[in-house]
């Protein structure tokens, strides 16, 4: 197996149904709560995308809609599924790079959360067997887990990312139209809190190297850039429902959308998460940059 991908786990695949592994793996988890009965349905709704205000689809059918909605439903499922998948990897690697007992005790437990968030969240995609993605988020988690720097690591996945992650699963929690997600979603916080924080500790330790710093920027302003472009993954969503879409059109879609104040409202909660650490020169120099301000819908697509 190729190296790049030992940590991150994106390529490793699912075990039979039958498999002697996955049965201990199942007793091992005896104690978690299964969702066998679960819906096959959207669980969040068009008002949660902003597809309400969007014309092309409301004047789409019944079927086009719910196959746009089923769409951007399956988006949100599967980035869950990888970041849970790649977090089991990620927390493993830092129990080896772990500096004291406590430090390697505390990723240990780490692990077993990721593990059991992924567990949970398989159940609601169990015909997942996806092996990579082409989400350029994904694709940039996925280098980033795989770094060698440890400075790198805890500002960027630990302070930055499970941060942000606590303020998405929180939204997805409460907007959820099916209680039972909801709750599940919900209980991820408790742990994700415990990361971001044990992140922001370990971080505001360490002297920041110029290489970290350099390597730092560069990953964030990828990152940041992504956000700045607006939900392109509904623009996906709706160009696979309806077919192909002009510039124009896609414009027009990101401005009905109000992809600004979209994009501003989550670039203001990455910056808050930068401005509470040891990282005061990283956070100015992308606020050189523009890094933080979000881009009107003509420079989108």
């Amino acid at each position: 197996m190729d190296s790049k991908y030992n940590i991150v786990g994106f390529d490793l695949p699912h075990t039979d149904s039958d498999d002697r592994l996955r049965r201990i793996l199942t007793a091992a988890l005896s104690n978690q709560k299964n969702y066998d009965n679960y819906p096959q349905l959207n669980y969040w709704d068009a008002e949660f995308f902003n597809l309400h205000q969007v014309q092309i689809f409301q004047q789409s059918n019944n079927d086009e809609q719910f196959s746009i909605l089923e769409l951007a439903n399956r988006s949100l499922l599967e980035e869950s599924y990888f970041i849970e998948k790649a977090g089991v990897g990620y927390m493993a690697k830092m129990v080896l790079l772990a500096e004291t007992v406590e430090e390697r005790m505390l990723y240990a437990l780490f692990t077993a959360d990721e593990a059991t968030h992924l567990h949970q969240i398989s159940y609601f995609l169990p015909e997942m067997e996806v092996s990579s993605t082409d989400d350029p988020f994904l694709r940039l988690l996925s280098e980033v887990v795989e770094s060698a720097d440890k400075t790198v690591l805890l500002f960027v996945l630990q302070v930055v990312l499970e941060g942000w992650g606590l303020s998405h699963y929180r939204r997805l929690a409460k907007e959820c139209r099916y209680p039972v997600l909801a709750e599940l979603f919900s209980s991820f916080l408790q742990s994700e809190s415990r990361h971001h924080a044990t992140g922001t500790t370990l971080f505001n330790q360490i002297t920041v190297s110029a290489f970290s710093e350099t390597t730092i920027l560069d990953v964030l302003a990828q990152f940041l850039f992504m956000v700045q472009v607006g939900p392109q993954s509904l623009l996906t969503a709706i160009e696979q429902v309806k077919g192909h879409l002009t510039r124009s059109q896609k414009i027009q879609i990101l401005e009905e959308l109000d992809t600004e104040t979209h994009s501003g409202t989550r670039l203001e909660i990455l910056r808050s998460l930068m401005g509470g650490t040891s990282a005061q020169s990283i956070l100015q120099n992308l606020e050189e940059r523009g890094a933080f301000k979000p881009l009107p819908a003509h420079q989108c697509v």
